[in-house]
């Protein structure tokens, strides 16, 4: 039998966040459409957030299927009904959840008996999916959301620890060994990389299990960080496939739109707000699902949004928890009224990013959101808060040099940790740089609109992240060959 005959069946586990979900269904949609039996591992209330589209690439004649675990949430001690890492609101919560994540181990197993996977393409902070994988013996593959630089830069600190060398947490040392000259402060780094706790201990497990696996499967494409895509292959020796921007796999509108849940605002609304503003005129405000803050920060982005005398759309994630009297100024909306657009909850983030309307991007630096404006050619301000976001900074200002930043300097988690004020002022000053289409601006935007044609080309027939896609579909089959 000739490897090209053999169906691979794919496990796809995601960790249970929309950052983390969302990119790894795209991803199960782009293996099913190139011939492979997908099987995506979920809970019942988050198989609901994508369940849709998943019928939708079925009925276009794909084998792609759901296969949902009950989420142990009383047991690990956390409210019924928690299942997603949008329910967590503080530290201790964070580390029930992780235990309960943990407690999947035996279920899922049972499932790769009872199924026999050719490969189990898991999440990164599902470690213990190797131990599965290797029971079965069958290769395990790790999905990272987020770029080669990223991945880069957080093994070099881990590596050489250059935060240690200096005297306070503002002061600025240089990531060695890098392509690039990268700068960061001791206070922009994760707080599990300076200090000891049972994150330090976990991500000592994810790393071992990342080490020991058949390779990563990255959302990002060759283009956009060839000398970093080299630098994890040569100099730190992985095997690595660039298989992105998943995003762009979804061709249906319902689907684009759809992506991790329903919008708060119907998406033939949204557009139809956007149709009324010019070219490259409109602020696109949007700090992803996880992202908080507090009514004095809201206040002040409000405060910007008016001054900068520019037409918005702001996408405020976690307002349902505060009063708006404590972060809306004063007849606010009334002033804003036709000049400003205020979504609470989700957004359909891609559709509004490929509008003709937007201008800039006001963005956390999750990568989906990077690599989505990115693939739309739009440039960011950039305003990280915790995770791998100050690293992908760096990426947009330093090296790609598409955005510009904010000034936020502190990595923090939750509110319940402190994080400074950004104010009005500093805050409509970048936004006004971006839109002012000086020299600065429009070469940033130049460059931009580049990099978005490149990615929709990487993902074509032909391009770079569809050729990486095929060279490992291939490996699996010739390894699932041998091993049968």
């Amino acid at each position: 039998m000739g490897v090209e005959s053999h169906p691979l069946h794919l496990f796809c586990f995601p960790f249970l966040a929309p950052g983390h979900m969302i990119p790894m269904i795209d991803m199960a949609k782009l293996f099913a459409e190139r011939e492979a039996r997908v099987s995506i591992i979920a809970t019942p209330s988050n198989a609901s957030l994508f369940e849709k589209t998943i019928y939708r690439t079925r009925c276009s004649g794909h084998r792609i299927e759901i296969h949902c675990l009950e989420f142990p949430s009383s047991v690990a001690g956390l409210p019924d009904g928690c299942e997603n890492l949008n329910d967590i609101q503080s530290i201790d919560n964070l580390i029930d959840f992780m235990k309960a994540v943990d407690m999947f181990q035996e279920p899922f197993e049972q499932l790769v008996e009872e199924h026999q996977p050719d490969c189990i393409i898991s999440d990164l902070f599902l470690p213990w999916t190797l131990d599965v994988a290797d029971k079965f013996a069958i290769p395990r593959l790790v999905f990272n959301g987020t770029s080669f630089f990223s991945l880069c830069v957080t093994e070099r600190i881990q590596r050489y620890a250059p935060h240690k060398n200096v005297a306070s947490d503002m002061e600025a040392f240089i990531v060695p060994c890098l392509p690039h000259s990268i700068e960061l402060t001791k206070s922009q780094i994760p707080d599990f990389a300076k200090a000891q706790s049972g994150f330090v201990e976990f991500f000592e497990r994810v790393k071992e299990a990342n080490a020991r696996s058949f390779g990563v499967v990255m959302n990002t494409f060759y283009e956009l960080e060839p000398a970093y895509v080299e630098h994890y292959k040569m100099e730190l020796g992985r095997k690595a496939w660039n298989v992105g921007p998943v995003s762009l796999c979804n061709r249906n509108t319902v689907d684009v739109a759809e992506r991790g849940k329903k919008a708060c605002i119907g998406p033939d609304d949204c557009l139809k707000w956007l149709d009324g503003n010019t070219s490259a005129s409109v602020v696109y405000v949007c700090f992803g699902s996880l992202s908080q803050f507090t009514a004095p920060q809201l206040l002040e982005i409000a405060l910007a949004l008016e001054a900068s005398n520019r037409p918005f759309l702001w996408v405020v994630g976690n307002s349902e928890k505060l009063s708006e009297n404590e972060w809306l100024p004063d007849g606010f909306e009334e002033r804003m009224q036709g000049k400003g657009l205020i979504m609470r909850g989700w957004a359909p983030q891609v559709l509004i990013l490929n509008h003709p309307a937007v201008g800039v991007f006001v963005t956390h630096c999750g990568w989906n959101s990077t690599l989505e404006a990115i693939s739309a050619g739009v440039t960011m301000v950039t305003w990280p808060m915790f995770a791998e976001q100050f690293y992908n900074e760096k990426l947009i200002t330093q090296v790609l040099k598409i955005g510009v930043s904010v000034g936020c300097r502190v990595w923090v988690l939750y509110e319940e940790m402190e994080r400074p004020v950004i104010r009005r002022d500093q805050i409509e000053k970048v936004i006004t740089l971006m839109m002012d289409g000086g020299e600065e601006a429009e070469g940033m935007r130049k460059r931009a609109k580049e990099l978005g044609e490149m990615a929709n080309r990487a993902v074509e027939v032909g391009g770079s992240s569809y050729a990486d896609m095929s060279r490992l579909i291939e490996e699996l089959k010739t390894y699932s060959l041998k091993a049968k």
